[in-house]
This record gives C-alpha cells, structure tokens and sequence, in this order.
C-alpha cells in the first residue's frame, strides 16, 4: 500500500485543527488510495476532505472541512507516495554515478519518472514510459513535461544512454507532442560523442519530427573527479566554439521556420568559448531559465534594475529528495531555512528577502560584505558588482574541492566547501549565501548553515535579492 507520511503540520491549518500530527501515515483521501502528490492535491483541493490515518498501527479517519482550494497544511515526506520510477539508462555522464561515497541515501536514486519530470522539471528519457502513463499524463493534462533528447538517431542514442529501448522512445516524445503536451527538451551534449556533426543533425531531426516542442537546452555534461568513464572528458574552447555556432545558425532557421528560436546553449558554453553571453532578447521570455539557459542576462536585468520581479525558477539540484511542502512542490527554498517551533515550514518570505541564521555575534548592519558564490558565478558576477561602485562589497569564490572536475555553479556549492573558504575570511562581515545550494535547509553534504565558521545571510538566488541586499542601509 502506497502511503504518505506527515513530517509537518503548519499551525492553524485546517491539517492542524483537524488533529493531524507529525508522523501520520496518510493511507487514502476521501476513499482513494494516493499514489503521488499530484493526486493528493486534486484530492485535497475539494472543501471536505476525509484523510485515512495510519498513526502507530491505529486506524483512524480525520474529515476536514475548509474553502475549496484551501491547502491542507501538510508537508509529506515525498512526492511520490508508491515508488519513483528509477533510471534503467547506464548514461556515461550520469552525475548520480559521480558523487563521492558518504553523502545521504535518497541522493543517490536515479529517477526516469514523468511525475517528477511535471512536478520538479526533472528530465525523462521515456525509456520506461508506458501506454498507461501516456493516458494519465493525457487526462490529468500533466503538462509541462521534460524530456532528454540527446540524439535524435536512434544508434547514437542507444549508445548515449546505454538501453536498446533508448533507440525508440523517443516515439513517446512524438505521442506526447501529438496530443497537446508542453514538452521542453534537453541535449547533455558528450564531447567526441554527440558534438559537432552528430549536434547538428540532431537539431535538423528537431525540426523534421519534433517542431512542436517548446523549446530546447543544449548543456554540456558535468564532470566531477569521481568519473570512472574514460570517454568522459571536459570541452575544448574549440568544441565550446563549435556548440555555440551551432546553436547561433539553428537558432535563425527556427526562426525562419517557427517563428521562434527553439534552441538555447547554456550559459556555461559562453563561458568555455570566451564569449560574451547573447542579448536578453534572444532567450525570448527566459523560458529555460532553471536549466541555466540565460540565467547571467536575467541576473542582470534583475541586479541592474531593469526589473523589479525575479525572472525564472530556481529550483536547485536534486530538489524533489527532501520531501513535498505543504505550500506546494516549487515553494521558496529558502522556507526550510526557518521552521516554526513544532517543525514545520515558516511562511514563506518576501521577494528579495534575506535570512540572518542566529549566531553568538551579531554583524554589524554597516559591516564589509562578502558574496559568496561558484566559479561560474565569479565571472558572470564580477563585472556587475563593480559597476556598483563600492570598496567594501566583494566576491567570494567557493570553488568546488569537493566535487572537484568542471563543478562551478552556486547551486552544487556543499558546507564542506563553505567551511574551508568561510573558515579563511574574515570574522564581523556580513556573507550572502543564495539558497539554491540548499534543499530542506541542508546542502548536499549533509551540513547546515549552523555549521559554518561565519554568520551567513541566506537570500533567494536573483538579482533582485541580491541588489536589495547590497541596499540596506549601511
């Protein structure tokens, strides 16, 4: 039986007045057994609610009354109540395969499952879909999907993704399309192995099958120095060159022939080639945002002013691990940074709000500030925080010692990095951490924020944060 367990219970919720507790096992709503979060929303939106309670092998049954599409005010401990859908694929970039022994159990489950592909933008490959999953996503309009493409030749992706049913699930991608589904597409592109011509011809297979998706992120894959794969390896300025040309040239005949660009390299491409990043109208509306397709020209936009509201999603890395929160499975991040007393999420904060955790000194409102960030975030930060003009606000480098190999983002940022870089800076500044490197107050090592050798100021991963921080009065 698929049950989802309590982990907190907001107060004055309708879940708490009701007599709902941490550690409740939830077997049924309103009769139904729940097999994800998803059901559980639709069936908890209604204004009467039954919940079939396991509470230390007693039976009981909790009815709520509440407005219709009134939250509950329960936080589960995941979002898939029966069992995530794991990877069959033996991808040779595969990061799962690339983290150090040590870390906590869940971060270690490859998925390949279409409800976190709708709940959290994870990326399927389809090899493990079905008929009865094409008529759910169908009915229930799970839409938008995620889909990794990587080739559009079925050879090439058989050996991209190690599973002869790689070759052919992509027809699942052509049914999706066919009946009205959003679908975003993903290329991880390998060097040697889908780069160059094999890229360019699958952008034309884009085109020729595929004109109807939304659009599509070309990454490069992410190396840490615990690969074990020898065809694995790290651009060349020449490939990163090659990757982004190509990108330029299929983004103009989309154009042409869609209308719109379909296409986007990632900001790390720009980097590797020694490039500047392209204009913010050309990401037209940042809608690969959370997948690092424009983040450096909407960070701008959002620093300089141009905008007062956050462009995008910042979801972070392996976000669907630490539970399902009771505000909803995209609720701010840094929420879990300041639980109530009896456990439970905070509400939820202020656009551009800051999170000073509770330390034995207190810094001083006026005192020199410190940003921290990855080393992909040096370089897209380090002209923008010069142009404000001020001697006592500096970048803080945190690179990635623990992940090692071409790890650069903020969002792969671990206390265990924080600590070593934090523990040489000095005492009394204040230091801006952005909370996309922590997912249920934690970051991936397992650390919290409480552990690090300075007082840190948690604030959402945008601009507009950021700027509003380097405001205050000083």
């Amino acid at each position: 039986m698929s049950t989802a367990r309590v982990v907190a219970v907001a107060p004055g919720s309708p879940a708490a007045d009701g007599g709902v507790v941490i550690g409740d096992l939830i077997n049924a709503v309103n009769g139904q057994p729940i097999r994800d979060v998803i059901e559980y929303r639709v069936l908890t939106d209604e204004a009467e609610v039954s919940l079939s309670i396991d509470r230390g092998g007693l039976q009981l049954d909790i009815d709520i009354d509440k407005n219709d599409g009134e939250p509950l005010g329960i936080e589960v401990d995941s979002a898939v109540f029966d069992r995530v859908r794991t990877c069959d694929n033996h991808c040779e970039f595969c990061f799962i395969y690339q983290l150090p022994k040590g870390m906590r159990k869940s971060l270690y489950l490859k998925d390949d499952d279409y409800r976190l592909s709708f709940l959290y933008g994870n990326f399927t490959t389809l090899t493990r879909f079905t008929e009865a999953d094409l008529e759910r996503v169908i009915t229930e309009n799970l839409s938008p999907l995620y889909v990794s493409i990587h080739a559009t030749d079925p050879l090439v992706r058989n050996e991209m993704l190690r599973n002869r049913r790689g070759a052919m699930s992509l027809r699942w991608l052509r049914a999706l399309l066919d009946h009205g589904i959003e679908v975003h597409g993903q290329i991880v592109v390998c060097p040697g192995l889908n780069d160059g011509d094999i890229l360019d011809d699958t952008l034309c297979g884009v085109l020729d099958e595929y004109p109807e998706l939304a659009d599509v992120a070309v990454v490069p894959l992410g190396l840490s120095k615990f690969n074990k794969e020898p065809r694995m390896r790290l651009h060349t300025v020449q490939e990163a060159q090659r990757v982004c040309d190509l990108v330029d040239e299929w983004q103009e005949t989309f154009r042409q022939t869609l209308g719109h660009r379909m296409v986007y390299a990632a900001d790390e491409y720009y980097l590797l080639a020694h490039r500047p990043f392209p204009g913010p109208e050309t990401y037209d509306g940042f809608s690969m945002h959370e997948d690092g397709i424009g983040m450096a020209r909407a960070f701008e936009l959002e620093f300089t002013g141009v905008t007062d509201e956050a462009i995008g999603v910042q979801t972070g890395f392996f976000a669907w691990v630490d539970g399902a929160p009771a505000e909803g499975y995209r609720a701010p991040r840094t929420e879990s940074t300041s639980p109530t007393s009896n456990g439970s999420p905070g509400p939820a904060p202020e656009p551009g709000s800051v999170k000073l955790l509770p330390r034995r000194k207190k810094v001083a409102a006026d005192a020199p500030v410190g940003i921290l960030t990855g080393s992909y975030g040096m370089t897209v930060l380090a002209p923008l925080v010069a142009a404000v003009g001020r001697d006592d606000v500096r970048l803080v480098e945190v690179d990635s010692q623990f992940f090692g190999g071409n790890v650069g983002v903020a969002g792969l940022m671990v206390g265990d990095d924080l600590q070593r870089v934090l523990g040489a800076q000095p005492d009394g500044h204040r230091y801006l951490l952005p909370d996309v490197c922590l997912s249920g107050g934690r970051f991936l090592d397992g650390l919290t924020p409480d552990d690090l050798p300075r007082p840190v100021e948690i604030i959402p991963t945008d601009g507009v944060a950021l700027r509003r921080a380097l405001s205050r009065e000083q």
